[in-house]
């Protein structure tokens, strides 16, 4: 019996992509307007190498991309990309379709609820704040949680922990298979692959391994419980 759901959050509750990718292109375009001598695509695509290597989360990228590209830290144009990222960021930073409505229905249903992210713990909590839907996780597991990524079996331990639920009785939902899927069926959890997420259309991974079940929608959820 299925006693607990835990989460992903990026991609799974909320289309990181979309806002990643829109914030990007904002805080590029400002930089050129205060003096960015650089294509706006190459721009854009040079900051996604950085991430590639250095994290999604790491939140130094326009210091480490303006010292790359011009040699130092031009305070105006950092600035700049600064403001118009976070302003684009809060702006499409939404829950999928359907999340509010399923996770009431999940809550009246008595489930406990849980986030496992490999975001650090503000950002986290400041996506699940502005989305407002901070009040219905009883746990939310982060990496300054745990100092490790999924999928360690440290960090889902962590999340069985602070739930007080057995393995066995837990739900998975996430949109990596190599993270999310196999670390939670490693230790015998049910596996829900959402498809929809980002990672839904690059399933090239070295793990055999196939989630008990997929979602193309957020409250399909509500059809395996």
């Amino acid at each position: 019996m299925i006693k607990a759901i835990i989460f992903d959050l990026d991609n799974t509750i909320v289309d990181f992509w979309k806002m990643k990718t829109m914030s990007i292109e904002a805080a590029v375009s400002a930089m050129i307007d205060a003096g960015l001598q650089m294509n706006h695509a190459e721009a854009t695509a040079k900051l996604f190498r950085i991430y590639k290597v250095l994290g999604y989360e790491y939140y130094q990228i326009f210091e480490e991309f303006l010292k790359k590209e011009i040699g130092k830290i031009d305070y105006k144009m950092l600035a700049n990309a600064i403001v118009a990222y976070r302003r684009v960021r809060d702006s499409f930073l939404e829950p999928y379709p359907g999340v509010l409505r399923t996770l009431l229905e999940l809550k009246q249903k008595g489930l406990k609820l849980g986030i496992l992210t490999d975001a650090s713990r503000l950002n986290a909590w400041i996506r699940l704040t502005t989305m407002k839907l901070d009040d219905f996780f009883d746990v939310v597991v982060t990496f300054d949680d745990t100092k490790r990524i999924k999928p360690h079996k440290f960090t889902f331990d962590k999340v069985l922990k602070e739930l007080k639920v057995e393995a066995s009785e837990v739900l998975m939902v996430g949109d990596n298979i190599d993270r999310d899927i196999l670390g939670a069926s490693k230790l015998g959890m049910k596996t829900c692959f959402a498809k929809y997420g980002h990672d839904s259309n690059n399933l090239k991974t070295k793990n055999k391994i196939k989630a008990d079940y997929d979602i193309l929608r957020f409250e399909d959820i509500l059809t395996l419980i």
